[in-house]
């Protein structure tokens, strides 16, 4: 039964995984070149809009919740390092820990806050937006290619646990 709970985890943590890479891939491809196209102050907002309606229960649930799948995981893998799938799962994991959770915490988060605390009409708000386009794409593109890689070993381990359960 240990073998099914596992592969359901791990089904879900690569699900989560995709989910939330696809969310950052979105932002990375184009809504954050979309705001800065338009005027600063009108880009500052939606910007400040987006990142009070994030906080909801649907993404943070998908958000928070992989986090805490993989975290999981990860122990219990450590535990059967030696089961097919094992390597890959630790590696998803921690993609999707360290990549998109840790990475979002450290660098976008902070730059959030700083956007909030700053008056968009102010030469201080002007240079901020013109970093935050920049630093914050970048560091939610390293979150969408983590994501996305933590989705692919993820679904590897997926594979090699279901041949294991399977019996092949």
């Amino acid at each position: 039964m240990i073998d099914r709970s596992l592969f359901a985890l791990t089904f879900a943590a690569a699900l989560g995984s995709g989910v939330i890479g696809g969310t950052f891939f979105g932002f990375s491809a184009f809504i954050m070149q979309a705001l800065g196209r338009i005027p600063p102050l009108a880009g500052m907002a939606a910007m400040r809009s987006i990142n009070i309606v994030v906080i909801n229960p649907v993404f943070l649930g998908a958000f928070i919740g992989t986090a805490v799948i993989a975290a999981l995981l990860t122990v219990t893998a450590l535990f059967r390092w030696s089961e097919p799938g094992a390597a890959w799962l630790v590696a998803g994991c921690l993609l999707y820990v360290v990549g998109t959770f840790v990475v979002t915490m450290v660098f976008n988060v902070p730059l959030n806050d700083a956007l909030e605390a700053v008056q968009p009409e102010s030469p201080e708000g002007a240079a901020l937006w013109t970093r935050y386009l920049t630093d914050w794409t970048m560091w939610n593109t390293v979150r969408t290619w983590a994501g996305l890689a933590a989705a692919a070993a993820l679904t590897v381990s997926l594979c090699l646990q279901f041949r294991s359960i399977a019996g092949a």
